[in-house]
């Protein structure tokens, strides 16, 4: 099959987290930063940026219009983003959307295209809607240049999708070291069937929202000791790099350092050697005995919150808690004092009241209501 990323460069800017002037309004970008950060990616070298229509509370298609789409040629770059069945209940909806991006980004069509999170639940609205061949019909019509997809599920629901939507040009799985084999994230078995089915892959979630960088004291060792010359999140974004059928591996970068980092080893790029993989596995075996909560920080859970509860700031706190304060015996943490405030302009843990509407749209498919539960329980 032809190869869309023909010439394309194997790193990505994820603009779903982003430099913010207000840390607890994903809104409120710096566009000043960002402009900084988008002219040091397009400098080194690399041209593919990847947004979505609710990215930064639908700010980040708005923002990337400001900081890349008015300042260079159409040529220099090439712009990805995505329909999520979370905002389309009629066919017509589409089309609003879309339009509405082209209009929120400044561009005639967009390089790339994806029905977003295909899941159990999604695929139900995208086969209703037949967002299939309506994403067909808009690369017909010239608007969409690559038609894909963004997968968290099963390696049975991949298949299925594979099969039925041939016409699909790539896929995007999260793959990372800490998922690779996981029960529940199966980033192996997905990964090995977009192989199976010829289909190139972009990658999202490398450093797992930040998890793969904020490592514990054992695994920073681990590494430094191999390589001490190697940033923390250069063996992450290296390892979903190294494998032969992915193309792409985005990275959300909200500081000047993280793009200055991630472009340089990235922009003579090596694959991990054997023993470099079996160093990452050993890292992915401690820390899956350190992580509390497993949460990417996403964000798409606070969207349809009805007590807006700050759930990955949350997840956070907690996950610093249980490695600071395991048994509760410290008499005041940090965190606590962290919780209170954010908990002034957010709901509290304890206020959720079993929706499950997060869980329904969560990409990691964790049972999100017990654990605000269990957060409640230690902070409240």
């Amino acid at each position: 099959m032809q190869d869309v990323f023909k010439g394309a460069k194997n790193l990505g800017f994820g603009l779903m987290r982003l430099p913010l002037l207000d840390g607890n309004d994903d809104s409120k970008i710096d566009i000043e930063t960002l402009k900084t950060m988008v002219d040091m990616f397009i400098e080194r070298g690399f041209t593919y940026f990847d947004t979505a229509w609710m990215y930064c509370g639908f700010a980040s298609e708005s923002a990337i219009k400001e900081a890349l789409v008015k300042r260079y040629p159409r040529d220099k770059f090439t712009l990805a983003t995505k329909l999520h069945s979370g905002f389309i209940n009629v066919q017509e909806d589409m089309d609003k959307v879309f339009d509405a991006q082209r209009e929120k980004t400044g561009v005639e069509f967009f390089d790339y295209y994806l029905i977003h999170d295909v899941n159990a639940h999604s695929i139900e609205t995208y086969d209703r809607l037949d967002a299939w061949s309506w994403l067909i019909n808009k690369k017909k019509e010239g608007l969409v240049k690559n038609i894909g997809f963004s997968f968290h599920d099963s390696p049975e629901l991949l298949e299925k999708v594979l099969k039925e939507h041939p016409q699909m040009e790539f896929v995007q799985l999260q793959i990372n070291y800490l998922d690779y084999d996981s029960p529940a994230i199966k980033s192996r078995e997905n990964y090995m069937l977009a192989e199976k089915y010829d289909k190139p892959v972009i990658v999202m979630e490398p450093i797992k929202g930040g998890t793969l960088i904020n490592v514990s004291d054992q695994v920073k060792k681990l590494f430094e000791e191999a390589n001490p010359d190697a940033s923390i999140a250069s063996w992450a974004v290296r390892f979903a790099a190294s494998h032969k059928n992915v193309k792409m591996v985005l990275s959300g970068m909200n500081k000047i350092e993280d793009m200055d980092n991630n472009t340089a080893y990235m922009k003579n790029f090596s694959p991990l050697t054997e023993k470099e993989k079996e160093l990452v596995f050993k890292a992915a075996d401690i820390m899956n005995k350190e992580i509390a909560i497993p949460c990417t920080g996403c964000s798409y859970c606070t969207e349809g919150c009805p007590k807006k509860i700050a759930i990955p700031k949350y997840f956070a706190l907690y996950n610093a808690e249980m490695k600071q304060n395991p048994d509760g015996k410290l008499g005041w943490t940090p965190q606590m004092g962290y919780y209170a405030n954010i908990s002034k302009d957010f709901g509290k843990a304890g206020d959720c009241i079993k929706c499950r509407k997060c869980e329904k749209i969560c990409p990691q498919h964790l049972e999100i209501t017990e654990f605000l539960k269990t957060v409640a329980d230690r902070f409240e």
